[in-house]
């Protein structure tokens, strides 16, 4: 693993030299040193400490609007379970589906995660996340040293709602790009999946 320099460190932590420095001699980040006695730091430690304003950050998520009542029902579950452990905490939360990656709170949190500022993710459900794809957010929270915490592990009825929701969504998307060809193949799977649809 490469080694930094102090200013290097300093700058990846977004943090002046002075502030490493009162950092090691309070015992929080402690360097390697040259034979010339020179400052070097770990990368993978140095991603690992997290600044003191990091956040629990509390992620809620509804497909549609007309699911309000869930998403004040997830949030509230939230918050109760972050006070309970006495976390200062943030809740994020989104109305869209849960295969759409370009949500305006997921990306907030994205870029939280990547800047280190969250210490823990919390969810009520792992497909709150994401429907499919949560274990890449997931590696990006091991790799820059966030808790994930799932309050629920079992599944409920809101989410097999959800996953109905998500399945129709990749097949309307599906179906506007095969429907565009004029090939007899394409329009009879078209008609495959729309019958799939009316099923759910």
């Amino acid at each position: 693993m490469k080694k930094l320099t102090i200013t290097e460190a300093a700058k990846i932590k977004g943090v002046s030299a002075s502030t490493l420095r009162r950092w090691e001699a309070e015992g929080k980040l402690i360097p390697e040193r040259t034979a010339n006695g020179h400052r070097r730091y770990d990368l993978a430690h140095l991603l690992g400490l997290k600044p003191n304003g990091a956040l629990t950050i509390a992620y809620a998520r509804v497909s549609s609007h007309d699911q309000k009542d869930d998403l004040d029902r997830q949030k509230q579950v939230l918050e109760l379970f972050c006070a309970s452990h006495g976390w200062q905490f943030q809740i994020i939360d989104d109305v869209g589906s849960g295969v759409n990656y370009s949500k305006r709170g997921l990306q907030h949190l994205i870029r939280a995660i990547v800047d280190n500022q969250v210490e823990r993710l919390v969810l009520t459900h792992k497909d709150r996340l994401l429907r499919f794809g949560s274990e890449l957010i997931f590696n990006l929270c091991e790799h820059f040293g966030t808790e994930v915490v799932i309050v629920n592990q079992t599944e409920n009825a809101s989410c097999d709602e959800d996953l109905a929701k998500d399945i129709l969504e990749i097949i309307t998307v599906v179906s506007a790009r095969l429907d565009g060809s004029r090939n007899p193949k394409n329009k009879r799977i078209v008609e495959e999946l729309k019958a799939i649809g009316d099923k759910l």
